[in-house]
């Protein structure tokens, strides 16, 4: 028995090397992009930038640090009146 192959392919070769006329409107058309953001993601946009910032600043503040230890240890700083004072921001912290 024999077998015969008519057809390799379903592109005819004839109309495979025709050009279509949808390649010359394709190019004719002027391609622009666009955005629109709302005012809602602007503000999420903000409130990201800013927590970027606060992250990104150092979490102590070594001036105000060495102002501190150089004041505890004076020994004229810690009178009467600073003790009363802290007293009172502890229990105000903690309610008393």
């Amino acid at each position: 028995m024999s077998m015969t192959v008519n057809k390799i392919s379903s592109i005819d070769p004839l109309v495979a090397g025709k050009k279509s006329n949808q390649d010359n409107r394709i190019g004719s058309f002027e391609k622009t992009d666009s955005i629109v953001v709302s005012s809602e993601a602007m503000e999420k946009g903000e409130l990201y930038r800013g927590i970027e910032l606060v992250s990104a600043a150092p979490d102590t503040r070594v001036d105000r640090i060495a102002d501190l230890k150089k004041k505890i240890n004076d020994p004229s700083y810690i009178n009467e009146a600073i003790i009363n004072a802290i007293a009172d921001k502890i229990i105000d912290a903690f309610g008393l």
